[in-house]
């Protein structure tokens, strides 16, 4: 068979990381800490990239709370929230020579006035006026143009040379999920970012801060739809390996890694206790099996992480039976360790 004549030619080079934007999602409730926390990993990430630091505030002008702590370019943004409205403040800000660019809330996006939900109305009301009927039927056709505008936005800002964090709103959800017999369950989700899927699934890393957490990220969760949002990828695990608040040290070793330097390392008792965050979320159980195999030494030096593995443990129960399974720790951390 012979070849045809403008075939394509391809060539294949040694893999070598170089510079990359930075995506990073802050999700959560009121009272977490992300405005705070996303004004000070800018901050850090700003110390690695120069350039300044721009807020796009939707939320009416409360990023100006922090203005006498940080250093940034303010820039309110109202409705509509259309996902090109979001393209065209994001573009602003790139070429007014913005380096990291804050979305403080990118959740309007999606259910702000002009944003994706309501465009899919518009767009029903367009296609099919009050004939119920017919708007059940092009209900698919209808999320079409809001779907392009999306994948514009994303697009584009994979495009832009500037590091992002993205704030998200989140409220508690539960779904009906049929369970084995057959019959429908409600099962709580925890608390799911309002926002597109196909948009959260961008982020480089997706921090969830639950209410009263003070900036202090949680990367392991009981809940079906929390441990699905949730993003923290290998090589970024001995960033945030401590726990403790998002700070501009943080920024910094992203932005570092970013540019193509190395993330720091796991300690080897955090790759321990990141093991016991993996087994909490399938139950007390397997919480269970697993603190005993590790041995008296590790427990010791991971007693104080237990009320929270336990914690975990015992809402992945929940989420997937509702049944409450005690925890045998055979003894209490404090006698093990004297």
């Amino acid at each position: 068979m012979n070849a045809p004549t403008n075939a394509r030619t391809f060539d294949a080079t040694d893999a070598v990381r170089s510079t990359v934007p930075l995506l990073v999602g802050l999700s959560g409730p009121s009272n977490g800490g992300k405005t705070y926390s996303a004004l000070r990993l800018a901050k850090g990430i700003q110390e690695v990239t120069g350039g300044d630091i721009y807020g796009i505030d939707t939320e009416a002008r409360r990023m100006l709370h922090y203005a006498d702590m940080f250093k940034f370019k303010h820039m309110p943004f109202r409705a509509p929230f259309g996902s090109l409205d979001y393209l065209a403040a994001l573009d602003h800000c790139t070429k007014m020579g913005a380096k990291v660019i804050l979305v403080d809330s990118m959740s309007h996006e999606h259910e702000g006035p002009g944003g994706l939900l309501d465009f899919h109305l518009k767009e029903l009301d367009r296609l099919a006026g009050d004939d119920w009927a017919k708007r059940e039927r092009v209900n698919m056709l209808a999320w079409q143009k809001p779907k392009q505008a999306r994948r514009r936005l994303i697009n584009g800002i994979l495009q832009m040379e500037a590091n992002f964090i993205f704030c998200f709103r989140a409220k508690n959800t539960a779904k009906p999920v049929k369970n084995d017999k057959g019959k429908t369950e409600v099962v709580p989700q925890g608390y799911m970012p309002i926002a597109g899927e196909e948009f959260v699934f961008e982020q480089t890393v997706n921090a969830l801060l639950l209410p009263g957490a003070k900036g202090v990220p949680t990367w392991a969760s009981g809940f079906v739809g929390e441990k699905q949002m949730i993003k923290l990828p290998e090589q970024f695990r001995g960033i945030f390996a401590e726990s403790k608040p998002l700070d501009e040290n943080i920024g910094r070793a992203l932005a570092t890694w970013a540019r193509g330097g190395d993330a720091p390392a796991a300690p080897a008792e955090n790759d321990l206790l990141d093991e016991g965050r993996r087994e909490a979320t399938n139950g007390k159980a397997a919480l269970e099996a697993w603190w005993k195999k590790i041995g008296k030494a590790a427990r010791v030096r991971l007693a104080g992480e237990l009320d929270a593995l336990k914690t975990a443990a015992q809402k992945a129960d929940e989420s997937s039976s509702g049944e409450d399974v005690p925890f045998d720790d055979e003894a209490p951390a404090t006698a093990e360790a004297s």
